[in-house]
């Protein structure tokens, strides 16, 4: 059986830190998810011109940008005329109600919050689903800011949606944190993963807690569902813009 490598999964782009294909994960039947399909990352305003290159070099032509808008408006890097850029807010702050419970508590920088999120607002990731599967031709990269919760949430769907084993998703979301330092430190700043740690132990779990326990707890075929995805989009999801064949989906 072949192994996985989540480093040589990683996708090396200058101004990218927390970067990788979701290709090369074991799934249930023991065959793996596609390479060149779907990539994950952090802020994709950081990527130097040359990396740009190395952009188009891994086959990705589509950037689906998961932050806020506010967020959004401090970019300050020219993007290359090739690439198709796709804006989703995947938060929804306008539900008050909602981050009333995450936001200032700081709970929306751990796992804890991915189940009710998706519960509340399933059409917000519904949303982003639906522009990464329906993308034009070639690779296709998601991003928030730093590439963990937000960005997990929808590594997460992608990956259960063709039976990534759960050790293997876990595993993904993990590489995430144990990049913390190397993250914190391209930005000048400290890297909070001891802290988010340290939160998630007070609700009676951890870091990796909290993402098992949201993995477990997930559902592809209610979230379809939930979502109100069509059917071409659906069937786009778990074939995985058809570079699994249908036979090898259940």
């Amino acid at each position: 059986m072949e192994e996985s490598d989540t480093k040589d999964r990683a996708l090396r782009v200058d101004g990218l830190v927390n970067a990788r294909d979701l290709g090369g994960l074991e799934r249930s039947d023991g065959t793996m998810t596609p390479r060149g399909v779907f990539f994950r990352s952090d802020n994709a305003d950081r990527i130097s011109p040359d990396g740009w290159q190395q952009i188009f070099k891994a086959g990705i032509r589509t950037v689906v940008d998961l932050r806020q808008p506010g967020e959004r408006e401090k970019d300050v890097q020219a993007r290359p005329a090739w690439l198709t850029t796709i804006n989703v807010d995947l938060d929804g702050l306008e539900n008050t109600d909602f981050w009333a419970n995450y936001w200032d508590n700081g709970l929306v920088g751990t796992a804890l919050y991915f189940l009710p999120h998706l519960n509340e607002m399933p059409e917000r990731a519904g949303t982003a689903v639906s522009a990464i599967v329906n993308a034009p031709p070639g690779g296709v990269l998601f991003h928030c800011m730093g590439g963990r919760d937000r960005t997990g949430i929808i590594a997460m769907i992608l990956l259960s949606a063709v039976n990534a084993d759960t050790e293997e998703i876990v595993d993904d979301y993990l590489e995430t944190v144990r990049l913390g330092d190397v993250q914190a430190a391209s930005g000048n700043r400290n890297s909070a993963e001891c802290l988010l740690n340290e939160l998630c132990e007070r609700h009676g779990t951890t870091t990796e807690g909290a993402f098992r326990a949201a993995l477990a707890g997930f559902n592809v075929s209610g979230f379809m569902e939930a979502a109100n995805l069509p059917e071409g989009d659906r069937a786009a999801l778990v074939t995985w813009r058809g570079s699994i064949p249908n036979s090898e989906v259940s």
